[in-house]
């Protein structure tokens, strides 16, 4: 079983690229299953139609209020049928202003685990939809724990983006062992200028040791899809967009690497990085 987590900046698009990677592993005759870990509760929302589905630790605290314990939960509380069968699953998070989030998640995959919702599904890949701006403790749980194998970072163009991922290669170093969970990749996700955003990511994934695997190009498609709440394998099946999620769930299966990354040490030489990319683009005359 391959167990991918997408980790990345908020708001940078993990839940669209894990949503439509959940759809394009199911064209290929997988079992899916998709886990949010956010406390928003929104990664599986394209997948069911724009729903909202109950949470983990929702559906906990309410067994709790009945006087029961997890045990009372079944894996149909927590489990559900998303468009083209992908299985839909998400964490929640505590009570506003109550508890540790990241706990809540890994509280929310011991669940999953205690009730063999893998092996019952037959689940092939699952995907892991993780907040990390930066890996606390609580996030850093599906790695420390052994739930994620293989972590992607999600990047745009922006240098924001590139600190949040290098932070969040620090949290893997400290945690991956070799040849079971480690770093496998750099995913990008375009915003509108690709061919300085290709260079700029093949360079940050070379500093980090690992490599730029493939980058999903800006596109109001995209975009459109995730107000209607779908998918764009479902919504726009036959369009390019929908091609290029299909190779990126191509190369994400055949990527066998898996790496202790090599973060960038002091955000200066991430910065100088950075500026020395814009100003190849700027000698030649183009506007990142």
């Amino acid at each position: 079983m391959r167990q991918i987590a997408i980790y990345g900046k908020g708001g940078i698009g993990k839940s669209t690229v894990a949503s439509n990677l959940s759809m394009a592993f199911r064209e290929r005759g997988l079992e899916v299953m998709q886990v949010g870990c956010d406390p928003k509760r929104d990664s599986t929302r394209t997948l069911t139609g724009g729903r909202m589905i109950p949470t983990v630790l929702e559906t906990l605290r309410d067994q709790l209020r009945l006087g029961r314990d997890q045990s009372a939960i079944s894996l149909e509380d927590i489990v559900f049928a998303g468009e083209g069968g992908v299985r839909c699953v998400e964490s929640g998070g505590p009570e506003p202003g109550v508890g540790c989030a990241g706990r809540g998640v890994l509280t929310a995959l011991q669940i999953l685990k205690d009730l063999k919702a893998f092996d019952t599904y037959g689940t092939d890949v699952v995907i892991y939809d993780i907040l990390g701006d930066v890996v606390c403790g609580g996030f850093a749980q599906p790695i420390r724990e052994g739930f994620a194998r293989e972590i992607y970072l999600l990047c745009s163009g922006a240098f924001m983006s590139l600190y949040a991922a290098n932070n969040i290669a620090k949290g893997v170093r400290r945690l991956s062992r070799r040849g079971e969970t480690g770093l496998a990749g750099v995913i990008g996700n375009s915003g509108g200028q690709e061919e300085f955003e290709r260079d700029l990511l093949s360079q940050f994934a070379q500093a980090i040791g690992t490599s730029l695997i493939d980058v999903i190009p800006f596109s109001p498609v995209i975009r459109a899809c995730e107000v209607k709440g779908r998918t764009v394998l479902q919504h726009s099946p036959n369009s390019p967009e929908a091609d290029a999620f299909r190779h990126l769930a191509e190369m994400l299966l055949a990527n066998q690497s898996r790496v202790i990354p090599t973060p960038v040490e002091e955000v200066e030489d991430l910065e100088r990085l950075y500026r020395s990319r814009l100003d190849l683009y700027a000698a030649a005359g183009e506007s990142p």
